[in-house]
């Protein structure tokens, strides 16, 4: 009888096990991410809260125009400008059009780029977003165009102008137009200079090819998000190109900032705060609400 108060029950041995495919296919899809840096799983609405950093290791998951716009600018306040500008296939590329149209129904937006209007903790501004989920925000004419009205826009107004960059370069279905896209915004930013107007890049993952070649890389202030890639040719076109190794850490954000060539590097949930500050320097008189400039 004491035996039998004292003997532990034996527990029940359990066995790993294999999800069946219907409960598989009973997980929505999209319900949990893993980050591509440190491998930790997680859910994608507590990623996207968190303005899709990782809060394990800080990896800067890619995010689009919209959602970044909507962290950034006031509720209410956003307003797009030319939403249907949409580019066509000047050269008859094969396929081009189908492309286009399908990345329109992936994403939601009629070409690689967003601008408008809106307000940012009070401060107007001029705010132009790539979206590298269409066509990896390669620059074609419509792109262009877009970006040139967004500087226009800027002129106008008298805001201040932020352009964030993500861009796979310049459109090659779109050929000598598409490069034409280079000199074009950074004409129509030179026209912004000489109208006193301020500027703002902040490059993301990845802008490279002809965007940093042009506008990219011509702000007032030039800021980039940690790791961003960052560059015009690839690695290994320049490694055989001078026949040397590069850093392992070459066309990063970090080595660029090392460099001189960025001004800082930004984590993306300081971003809103240090716009702020940067906004408020160069508002008149620091009244909020007032239309900024830059001085001498």
């Amino acid at each position: 009888m004491l035996k039998d108060i004292f003997t532990k029950k034996k527990k029940k041995r359990r066995y790993a096990t294999i999800p069946s495919e219907r409960a598989k296919q009973e997980v929505p899809e999209g319900l949990m991410t893993k980050c591509p840096s440190c491998r930790t799983i997680m859910y994608t609405k507590d990623l996207k809260k968190n303005l899709a950093v990782c809060r394990t290791c800080g990896h800067h998951h890619r995010m689009t125009a919209k959602e970044r716009i909507a962290a950034l600018v006031d509720a209410g306040t956003f307003k797009e400008y030319d939403q249907d500008l949409i580019g066509k296939n000047p050269l008859d590329f094969p396929g081009y059009e189908e492309k286009l149209a399908s990345d329109q129904k992936k994403t939601g937006l009629n070409e690689a780029v967003v601008y408008g209007t809106g307000k940012i903790n009070d401060y107007p501004v001029v705010i132009a977003v790539m979206d590298a989920n269409f066509r990896m925000g390669s620059m074609g004419a419509a792109v262009g165009e877009k970006l040139t009205r967004a500087v226009e826009k800027a002129i106008e107004t008298k805001f201040p102008l932020l352009i964030f960059s993500a861009s796979g370069g310049a459109r090659m279905q779109e050929g000598i137009l598409s490069l034409m896209q280079m000199a074009k915004t950074s004409v129509a930013l030179e026209r912004l200079n000489r109208a006193g107007g301020l500027f703002i890049s902040v490059m993301t993952h990845p802008t490279t090819g002809g965007v940093s070649a042009s506008f990219a890389s011509l702000g007032d202030y030039n800021f980039a998000e940690p790791k961003a890639l960052i560059g015009f040719a690839g690695r290994r076109i320049i490694e055989q190109t001078i026949r040397q190794e590069l850093p392992d850490d070459f066309q990063t954000a970090e080595f660029l900032l090392e460099h001189g060539q960025l001004d800082r590097v930004v984590p993306r949930l300081e971003m809103k705060s240090l716009l702020t500050d940067v906004l408020a320097i160069h508002s008149v008189a620091g009244r909020r609400g007032s239309p900024s400039h830059v001085s001498g």
